[in-house]
């Protein structure tokens, strides 16, 4: 129980169904659909599109999708894979030829085909119970009618403006006036508004196919991209997949399989499952140090290994042995950090945008579902026509060949978003998720270990200060203390306040044994947990 003296929220609880989302715009559809007879599947949808038109620096329809699925009653987790692939002319030698020695984020190379719109059709199709056309119509009317803007987003855009000023059909858009629109400003999206409407009547093919497909080849080509009509042809190509997991703490956590980086998160638990938890509780030197040191060489075997399985074999069931978990938790000393920063750390240098949200039922289907644009506001590249802001996935790509996951033709990148799964004696336990880029293995393991290693309710554990180690550097958010600080310094860290804080998540805690939903949303974005 929490302190009423202090600022904070308590966990919401409700009896039948809930959402939880980063937008409460995007949690009322959800609640909407369900109440009207719609299921997780469509409530995860309807809502992800609206955060696509008022969340746009995190994500849309030209970005991309994972979810993580636990029908109620089948003991299953079911996982899509909605990221893009590179187009077909997508080579190093291809790039090179263009003078292209590095893949930048505002550079049309680094789009890929955006999957996030046929993996919502897919999984309408499989699981859902409205329409596309039902669904999509919410954040239709919202791009239409204007919305207005909440705080978090106004932060980030008014960071964003120089970007979005690079490309005249996305500043027409997303700088009226001249200027990001502030806090409580009011904006809309119309031509967005007809694209969402067509993909509703017609399915997937209204954006892979024909007039919108064709505005984001013209726009993309002019700016020297590489993508034909044919690559946004098969672009529909989100595909289900083989969910991974692992056993920790006595429960089963679940995630989408690489390209994407759920296996790092699984890592990290399997390493920091080697020890108790260190009695100095969850906000101490000793429980960050190790949390720290497991994340470095988690990640480290991110960038030597992960990439698109189906091109590059990815070791999967060796970075989630046993055997290899306690080798790489024997490196770990708790008197001192690595001598050396581990080969591989990420070159990304900067977090990126992206939405969760989780949704569960009246029948007990689970939902965990994340959508992205990656970086704030994607590439800044809009098809002006379309209304489409195209995300920049491809960043995640490298030029060097031979490397697991250097660009090559109909390949997906490495991905970081993560939605994630816990399961108890086969069924859902817990779908949650932590936005914040190549932080969110981090996010994931701290949010889990906040919860089932030290009692925090979801959302104790969602308010509780967080650090990432990136770059060589530890950054510090400012809920942590500075007697923290130094003792970590003192171990051997270099720790840094970071400008902005880490992520964003959400999560559902079901409470079968007392019939009770009980949800949280991060304080770090605008959203909020709800239920009935």
């Amino acid at each position: 129980m929490r302190d009423f003296h202090f600022p904070g929220r308590s966990p919401v609880i409700s009896g039948r169904a809930m959402a939880a989302t980063s937008m409460p715009a995007a949690t009322l559809t959800a609640l909407d659909v369900m109440r009207s007879g719609g299921n997780a599947i469509d409530a995860a949808i309807a809502a992800a599109a609206v955060l696509g038109v008022i969340e746009p620096q995190s994500t849309g329809i030209g970005g991309d999708c994972f979810c993580l699925y636990a029908p109620a009653g089948s003991g299953e987790v079911i996982a899509i894979n909605g990221s893009g692939r590179a187009p077909a002319a997508a080579t190093p030698e291809a790039l090179r030829a263009r003078q292209v020695t590095t893949l930048e984020p505002q550079s049309p190379h680094a789009v890929t085909i955006p999957g996030a719109v046929s993996a919502w059709a897919k999984l309408n199709a499989r699981f859902g119970r409205k329409g596309l056309d039902e669904l999509l119509e919410p954040a239709a009317r919202l791009a239409e009618e204007g919305f207005h803007v909440h705080a978090r987003v106004a932060l980030d855009w008014a960071d964003n403006a120089a970007k979005l000023a690079r490309h005249p059909a996305t500043a027409a858009a997303y700088l009226p006036g001249g200027r990001p629109p502030g806090h409580g400003d009011r904006i809309a999206f119309p031509a967005l508004a007809r694209t969402l409407r067509a993909i509703g009547q017609h399915g997937p093919k209204a954006f892979y196919e024909g007039e919108v497909a064709a505005d984001m080849v013209r726009t993309l080509r002019a700016l020297g991209g590489l993508h034909t009509e044919e690559d946004f042809a098969e672009g529909d190509a989100a595909e289900f997949v083989t969910p991974i997991r692992t056993r920790w703490r006595g429960l089963e956590i679940w995630q989408c399989p690489p390209n994407g980086s759920g296996v790092i998160a699984l890592m990290i638990l399997n390493i920091l499952g080697q020890w108790e938890s260190p009695a100095a509780g969850p906000i101490s030197a000793e429980r960050f140090h190790r949390h720290i040191e497991a994340a470095r060489l988690a990640y480290r075997d991110r960038d030597a290994f992960l990439a698109d399985p189906a091109q590059v074999e990815v070791p999967v069931d060796k970075l989630l042995s046993p055997d290899y978990a306690a080798a790489l938790a024997r490196l770990i000393r708790d008197d001192a950090a690595m001598v050396l920063p581990p080969p591989g750390e990420s070159e990304l240098a900067r977090q990126r945008d992206t939405v969760y949200l989780c949704v569960v039922d009246e029948e007990g289907n689970a939902c965990s579902f994340i959508n992205s644009l990656f970086e704030g506001f994607g590439s800044a590249i809009t098809a002006p026509q379309s209304g489409v802001l195209l995300h920049n996935r491809g960043y995640g790509f490298r030029l060097e060949e031979g490397h697991p996951n250097c660009i090559a033709p109909r390949k997906r990148p490495l991905h970081t978003i993560i939605p994630g799964m816990v399961m108890q004696d086969g069924q859902a336990l817990m779908p949650f998720g932590v936005m914040g880029g190549h932080f969110q293995p981090m996010g994931q393991t701290l949010l889990l270990t906040n919860i089932f290693d030290y009692g925090m309710d979801v959302q104790e554990a969602l308010d509780a200060p967080r650090l990432f180690p990136r770059l060589g550097k530890v950054q510090v958010e400012r809920g942590i203390g500075t007697d923290i600080i130094d003792r970590l310094n003192r171990l051997g860290h270099e720790c840094e306040r970071v400008a902005k804080p880490h992520g964003g998540g959400q999560a559902i805690l079901i409470d079968r044994a007392r019939g009770a939903l009980i949800g949280g949303s991060d304080p770090r974005k605008d959203g909020c947990a709800m239920g009935y």
